[in-house]
């Protein structure tokens, strides 16, 4: 009995004991619980109000990209990226936002904020890295130019909008400030010539006649001259006329003198002094510049010759499945005389134009009927498919994106360049479109662009290996999707993988080992079936924006690890549909931040 007393009483003595502790323990734990939610949306009002107000001083700063954002504010401004005076605020910009970042517990921000936060220390860093380079000698070239873009804006078929008589009057302004810029281009150019950073002669040689095709006997014939033609019928007579003189007058005495004296330059003075090397060694301290443009376009660490190493592996297996194909459908011939059978025989090629554009037309609804089963979100915004503009076509890509507009008023653009029927086989189609369009960048793009509940700056930056590693990705899960039946068309999915297997090869090959253009374009004849009008414009655009090739495979191969790293550990649990909306609803995203961002997803579902 007293034995029972005692454990009774000593029983009650501990549970009282345990009263207070717990009581005690009880209000310590609530306290530091409201303490770190305190810290929590302390750190996270921070976070976000230093993202909001970056926002809006990055669309000021960059008026063309407001644009295309579809904020309408600065539609009048051009923003000359080439004067001292952006060149300072631009590091102002980049300088102190990074400060300032630097002040926030990362520590104390949401698991989502985390990732936001180590976006933009990452935007922030490589901008300051990138300044210690002289991009600003070389301002255009013949893949992307302003010239280009200002063409297509002014064209009334892009982002800038005409539909009040303020848009008319807001885009004779930008063009003022475009041929400000023009005039400025020119100067840093020669002062690339006299630092002897200037671009490979055969890139200028491309960029004159792009010039050239501006210039118009009848105002009336110029690309600029097309809003109008389109007026809206609600404006009064008199400002018709008023617009119409205006344009006139604006197209004929100073726009068209404007890109006829830049197009006079390139052709008498930088040609002669465009350089002899057509890759980025050739430039002053251009192999480290290169390693700066590789490491920013892949999002790694990765070194230019494990990057060269890796396409060598990729083009060798990608050879040996090209010649399971051609077993496959009996051809009589080795490997290289498929190739040439393929990229030459009429029963590949459409014979016109439109056909080519409705063949993917009808691939559009093929495609969009099987997306359910691989993905929970899809865009809300449609994409449509047009032919690349006749001024841009010879130099152009195969096929590009375009963003859709942001308010829904306008949607997605697939462009296939119809300028050489030959270098748009039928059997590369399939990937092509999964690429371009869905479930390839109009997915990704369009799904970022309409996120809710993240920073604005996060809806609208991007990452080249990330994106294209996507779209990439995107070819590869056609075969899942059951859309590579045909032999043919599995070909064409491997013909483009081979395509960003050999970028790997050949932009590193350029710009640090010191290919030629002509080596280049003989290492890509020999490995693919790419007709060879296709190959040269290949060629030359890595040469005009070295690194950018290299995200494509470097991505892809990152988002299939990350794939096969979340099917192991999750076994039963891994959900496809669920890994997609994992890659697809933060907005692009580094490599690094990415595979983060899987960690986390995989030890939430243990």
């Amino acid at each position: 009995m007293k034995k029972a007393v005692l454990a009774f009483s000593i029983g009650i003595a501990l549970a009282g004991c345990d009263d207070n502790s717990v009581t005690t323990k009880a209000n310590s734990d609530s306290t530091q619980t409201q303490t770190q939610v305190q810290a929590e949306v302390s750190a996270a009002s921070q976070y976000q109000a230093l993202v909001e107000s970056f926002f809006k001083e990055y669309l000021k700063l960059e008026p063309l990209d407001a644009t295309f954002i579809g904020v309408n504010d600065y539609n009048g401004v051009f923003g000359n990226n080439l004067t001292e005076e952006y060149l300072k605020a631009r590091h102002d910009f980049n300088s102190g936002y990074l400060q300032q970042a630097r002040k926030i517990d990362r520590s104390q921000l949401p698991a989502d904020l985390q990732l936001s936060y180590d976006l933009f220390v990452y935007d922030r860093n490589m901008a300051l890295t990138a300044e210690t380079f002289p991009s600003r000698f070389l301002p255009m070239n013949q893949f992307y130019s302003t010239m280009i873009t200002m063409v297509q804006l002014g064209s009334g078929e892009s982002a800038q909008p005409f539909a009040t008589v303020q848009d008319y009057l807001n885009w004779e302004s930008r063009v003022d400030g475009f041929i400000e810029w023009l005039a400025l281009a020119e100067q840093r150019m020669q002062e690339g010539m006299a630092s002897t950073v200037v671009l490979p002669r055969v890139l200028v040689e491309r960029m004159i006649p792009q010039f050239k095709a501006q210039q118009v006997e009848k105002v009336e014939d110029s690309v600029f001259y097309a809003p109008i033609a389109k007026l809206p019928e609600d404006f009064s007579e008199e400002d018709k006329a008023k617009l119409t003189a205006q344009y006139q007058s604006m197209i004929k005495d100073k726009l068209l003198p404007a890109m006829a004296k830049i197009e006079q330059f390139l052709s008498q003075t930088y040609l002669p002094a465009a350089r002899a090397t057509d890759g980025w060694w050739g430039l002053p301290n251009g192999k480290q510049w290169y390693q700066h443009l590789a490491n920013m376009h892949t999002t790694t660490d990765k070194s230019v010759d494990e990057i060269h190493q890796t396409g060598l592996n990729e083009v060798a297996r990608i050879l040996s499945e090209m010649d399971k194909v051609r077993q496959q459908v009996g051809f009589d011939g080795d490997l290289k005389a498929f190739f040439a059978s393929l990229s030459s025989e009429s029963q590949y090629f459409f014979d016109e134009r439109q056909g080519l554009i409705d063949g993917y037309m009808q691939l559009k609804d093929k495609i969009n009927a099987v997306l359910p089963s691989y993905f929970n979100v899809k865009p809300k915004a449609d994409y449509v498919v047009k032919p690349v503009e006749g001024f841009r076509e010879q130099s152009a890509a195969g096929a590009s994106y375009e963003a859709p507009a942001v308010d829904g008023s306008r949607p997605g653009v697939f462009y296939i360049n119809t300028f050489n029927l030959k270098a748009q086989p039928k059997w590369g189609m399939t990937t092509l479109s999964l690429h371009e369009a869905a479930p390839g960048h109009h997915f990704q793009i369009a799904i970022k662009q309409e996120l809710t509940g993240v920073p604005e700056f996060q809806r609208f930056s991007g990452y080249t290996a990330f994106e294209e590693g996507w779209a990439l990705y995107a070819e590869y899960l056609g075969i899942e999707m059951g859309l590579f039946t045909d032999p043919y068309q599995y070909f064409g999915k491997l013909s483009d993988e081979m395509l960003r297997a050999m970028r790997l090869v050949v932009d590193t090959g350029l710009h640090a080992k010191g290919w030629s253009r002509e080596q280049a374009i003989q290492y890509m004849k020999d490995n693919s079936p790419m007709a060879e009008s296709d190959i040269v414009a290949e060629v030359e655009r890595y040469m005009a924006i070295p690194g950018q090739a290299l995200s494509y495979k470097v991505g892809q191969l990152k988002i299939l690890e990350l794939r096969a790293h979340a099917e192991k550990e999750l076994g039963e649990k891994f959900d496809l549909k669920a890994f997609h909306d994992q890659i697809l609803t933060s907005g692009s995203l580094p490599m690094a931040v990415m595979e983060q961002k899987i960690e986390r997803w995989i030890a939430s579902l243990r």
